[in-house]
């Protein structure tokens, strides 16, 4: 474990990251070779946790612009989360990977409810936790999830996996080419600067509990590895 520098992590995949290229859905290939790259750092002894997004199946905002009652749009949207978190459980079963499911609203028959203690064992048996549906309430995204997990397990990182961005931009690199790339950030200067990395309440917590996140690019292979050793690829943003 020497040659690791988080031995504790959340794992924040968003939901377009396992649609790729397709933008809406679960595309096999791609979420197969997340399992993969998981598998490589669960071999390193990491303890993993890892909180989904739904985006690629439904996004609360939208529903709500189309006139449904925000708290319903969102619920839709925490079971897409649990959709991919089952998926991403066989992909990981499949490499050889322990996992479990928990979700936040109860789906007994699917997986485990949370329980923060039950996973908090999983991750010192060698198990991949997935966290699902959200924190169980509308008005939160899953990146207020990742840090919320982050702080009730002890994770030493989050780390945010984007699909094809590769750290934090000034601007969106996509549309503005004069858009500067942050090495290291502060968790103020992200409030301060209106950085659209996560919303402002997980930014805020994570500030509180002083936990580092490391934004990067996910599509880059082995790039969650080189995060895990320390090697300075995307973005870090902590305290000052």
């Amino acid at each position: 474990m020497s040659e690791v520098k988080y031995n504790r992590i959340i794992l924040k995949l968003s939901g377009e990251a396992l649609a790729g290229d397709r933008g809406f859905g679960i595309n096999p290939p791609v979420i197969k070779n997340v399992a993969q790259e998981i598998k490589d750092i669960f071999n390193l002894g990491v303890q993993i946790g890892i909180v989904v997004g739904g985006g690629n199946m439904w996004r609360g905002e939208a529903g709500a612009e189309m006139g449904m009652e925000r708290a319903q749009a969102d619920y839709i949207g925490m079971l897409g989360t649990t959709m991919n978190g089952l998926a991403l459980q066989d992909n990981l079963e499949h490499l050889g990977v322990p996992t479990r499911v928990q979700t936040s609203i109860e789906m007994r028959q699917i997986a485990e409810p949370y329980i923060r203690r039950k996973a908090v064992r999983h991750l010192e048996k060698g198990r991949v936790v997935i966290f699902a549906a959200g924190t169980g309430n509308p008005y939160f995204s899953t990146d207020t999830t990742a840090a919320l997990r982050a702080a009730e397990i002890g994770a030493d990182a989050i780390l945010m996996a984007k699909n094809g961005v590769d750290g934090i931009y000034s601007s969106d690199p996509r549309t503005h080419k004069d858009a500067v790339k942050f090495d290291t950030l502060s968790y103020m200067d992200i409030l301060e600067k209106g950085l659209k990395v996560m919303d402002s309440t997980a930014s805020s917590l994570s500030m509180d509990n002083h936990i580092p996140l490391v934004v990067f690019n996910l599509n880059k292979p082995g790039n969650i590895r080189k995060v895990v050793t320390g090697d300075n690829i995307g973005t870090t943003v902590k305290e000052k």
